[in-house]
């Protein structure tokens, strides 16, 4: 027998949670960097425009897809195209990818964990050294720590839909916007902060070209965590007087509001520890940002507030991190999750040890990719290059699938399940929704330029990352 749905429990829960799956480790760290080596205000006036004109209608779909169909993104595909054979693979796709996602995202996260203890126990000297980060990786801390995480995660996703993932949106991201407004208003106060300021917000349009405007709209998608099935399974979990056009531009908002703040965290500091800095040799590597780069800078903060003060604001800063990806974590890992429940009737907590035994071996496989394992150091080469199999896992099914993802997603509510109930499903809970001018940008951008663009990304990704061409 099928076990009752669950659904979240209000509305701003639903927006927390999916502001939360959105709210990761790119937005506190890559964005600011490649908004700031971007034309900064320029960049950042693009990248606003995908998230409201290209974004927007695809998170509408995936929600509408989830809610209508009550199901996780292989059932979702299977009932509203009646048991087509031929459109399970982008269920099955919207499957797979998430739960591979989830396995590069744990190893990173395990590294932000471990610098955060590493910070708190008075170590922060050591971060900001040229060696630590590649002997931090390689050291068996790492699989204690990975333990330790999967063992948070897992506990928050015993605990149900309402119980689990809503309330913990609902204490950690009003923790993560507090802490990052209070860092932002410590660090705007520091010498030279204001020229990070001015560097990342005063417009060059000289830098937008093609190749900016595709990074833009690439960091736009895969911040807000389309193409993933987060947003169809937790559309399934919507209840029907929510609003999805409402709730899409809620959390659209707070993610896009959450990366511009973060740039006002970054930038200041890096000025702040040298003034004289070239921001375009800068590292666009979240990775190499936050283990790298940012250790140097938190401690370059002990000539003015002391070491314990450097080491407070490094362990904040980590802790800040954690917090976004373990949000982030918790959303992924829900959608295999879900799906075992719906496709297999397993119970949530079996279908929890399923998907984490099987990901816990391959988050081991990546992380001993770094030197641990020359098998998986060297595991492929890819456009004549050598990749790790965390690079593997990360190209494939970060990188390239996405955008696939969304096109597909494009091409079924519009064409297979047919525009009528798309709208149906989108005025369920928001009647003002109906002839209003969103509806109709919403159904002619779907059909149209979104999956032409989403095409062309894909292809772009596919020529660059496997043959080392771009057409763009």
């Amino acid at each position: 027998m099928t076990a009752v749905r669950e659904h979240f429990g209000s509305r701003l829960g639903f927006i927390l949670a999916a502001a939360g799956s959105a709210v990761g480790i790119g937005n506190l760290v890559a964005f600011p960097v490649a908004a700031t080596k971007s034309g900064g205000g320029a960049f950042l006036l693009v990248y606003a425009l995908f998230v409201f004109l290209i974004c927007l209608p695809v998170m509408m779909a995936e929600l509408a897809l989830g809610r209508r169909s009550d199901k996780d993104p292989v059932g979702a595909y299977r009932q509203l195209s009646n048991g087509s054979h031929l459109w399970r693979i982008p269920g099955w796709l919207a499957l797979i990818t998430p739960f591979m996602i989830a396995v590069f995202y744990l190893v990173v996260t395990v590294w932000v964990l471990g610098y955060f203890i590493e910070t708190v126990t008075g170590n922060l000297n050591l971060l900001a050294t040229q060696d630590f980060f590649i002997h931090f990786i390689n050291t068996p801390k790492v699989f204690i720590y990975l333990v330790a995480l999967m063992l948070i995660i897992n506990a928050i996703l015993s605990m149900g839909v309402k119980d689990g993932i809503e309330r913990a949106a609902k204490t950690l991201m009003p923790m993560l916007f507090v802490m990052l407004l209070g860092l932002v208003i410590f660090v705007l106060t520091l010498d030279n902060a204001l020229l990070g300021v001015k560097y990342y917000l005063i417009p060059d349009f000289s830098k937008i070209d093609g190749t900016i405007i595709s990074k833009a709209m690439a960091q736009a998608f895969f911040s807000l965590s389309l193409g993933m099935g987060i947003m169809i399974t937790y559309g399934s979990y919507m209840k029907k007087r929510d609003s999805i056009p409402g709730s899409s531009r809620a959390v659209a908002i707070t993610d896009t509001l959450v990366a511009f703040t973060a740039g006002l965290l970054i930038l200041p500091s890096i000025f702040h520890f040298n003034p004289q800095i070239d921001p375009s040799e800068l590292s666009e590597s979240s990775a190499g940002m936050i283990f790298l780069f940012l250790p140097k800078i938190f401690l370059a903060l002990q000539d003015s507030i002391g070491y314990m003060g450097a080491s407070a604001v490094a362990a904040i800063f980590f802790f800040l991190v954690l917090v976004a990806a373990i949000t982030s974590l918790v959303s992924i890992i829900e959608v295999p999750i879900a799906t075992l429940r719906d496709e297999r009737n397993m119970t949530r907590k079996k279908a929890i040890y399923v998907v984490a035994g099987v990901q816990f071996v391959l988050a081991i496989a990546c992380a001993v990719s770094f030197g641990m394992v020359n098998w998986f150091t060297e595991f492929v080469q890819l456009a004549g290059v050598n990749k790790s199999f965390f690079d593997l896992v990360e190209i494939i099914f970060y990188d390239t699938i996405l955008p696939l993802n969304g096109l597909l997603v494009c091409l079924f509510v519009i064409y297979k399940w047919k525009k009528a109930n798309f709208d149906k499903e989108l005025q369920e809970g928001d009647a003002a929704f109906a002839g209003s001018f969103s509806q109709k940008y919403v159904n002619f951008s779907l059909g149209t330029f979104i999956p032409l663009i989403l095409l062309l990304i894909f292809i772009n990704t596919v020529a660059l990352k496997f043959f080392g061409h771009s057409f763009i």
